[in-house]
């Protein structure tokens, strides 16, 4: 079973860690030559190209002509640990075991626009770019022209590895779009998360995002290797809603 969870856009790179076990990027070479392409934007360039404002931009130039092929800890520190924002804060990695940390090492892969597939362990340098960033590169105008391809057949084989078809989807669409699902013969099974508002049950952005977090760190705590076991899930009110579920859609309300 493979989870894909989406990055954030936030990061903590204080050194304050719970492992000195780290692993490198696998598509570090990749990363590299879109690095090589960012850093060609000015400021103002980035501030356009990113959507953000003029502080954000100059604070990601500046990582950005910072940033360095080689990682280890001293410049780099374990991506599990260095996103930040809602669904990190949920997952809660910081107080994980050894253990616990190479059980998700072997089934959890986070999507990143530089990196493209990132294990729980691999070091990752300060950084921003979002997949769905129009970034000119080799392959084409945008990161999915430059990612599918490889994401696809990485993703592929690491279930082959696993002699498994279970992916459980815990991204946002802009991160699971950038794998071609209908190219891997796999089961993809995406739990929603819903609260009651107004008469109905809605996903809420910001609540999906730490449940997205809190169904990671279950899984991680727990060794869940079949689908079945996440109906389990009962953490912060949430419960497994039956009815309102499918095969491939496991809906949970609160």
């Amino acid at each position: 079973m493979i989870i894909i969870l989406s990055p954030a856009k936030t990061l903590k790179m204080g050194k304050a860690l719970n492992t000195n076990l780290y692993t490198e990027p696998i598509f570090i070479k990749e990363a590299s030559s879109l690095m090589k392409e960012l850093i060609k934007y000015s400021p103002p360039e980035m501030e356009s190209l990113m959507k953000v404002n003029s502080k954000l931009a100059e604070q990601n130039f500046m990582r950005h002509i910072r940033w360095k092929t080689a990682h280890d800890l001293s410049n780099g520190k374990q991506a599990i640990l260095a996103y930040d924002g809602a669904v990190y804060q949920g997952l809660g990695a910081s107080d994980l075991s050894e253990e616990q940390l190479v059980f998700a090492s072997g089934h959890l892969r986070i999507l990143s626009g530089l990196y493209g597939a990132l294990r729980p362990l691999d070091l990752i340098q300060p950084y921003r770019l979002e997949m769905g960033t129009k970034l000119k590169n080799r392959q084409g105008n945008n990161l999915y022209s430059f990612w599918r391809y490889k994401l696809t057949i990485y993703i592929k084989k690491e279930l082959k590895k696993q002699d498994d078809n279970i992916i459980i989807d815990l991204a946002s669409k802009e991160y699971s779009s950038a794998i071609d699902m209908s190219k891997i013969k796999a089961k993809v099974i995406t739990p929603v998360f819903k609260d009651y508002k107004g008469g109905n049950y809605k996903v809420i952005t910001i609540y999906t995002k730490r449940a997205r977090g809190l169904m990671s760190r279950f899984i991680i705590q727990n060794n869940i290797v079949l689908p079945s076991e996440l109906k389990e899930f009962d953490e912060e009110g949430y419960s497994y809603n039956e009815y309102l579920s499918s095969d491939v859609e496991l809906v949970f309300t609160r």
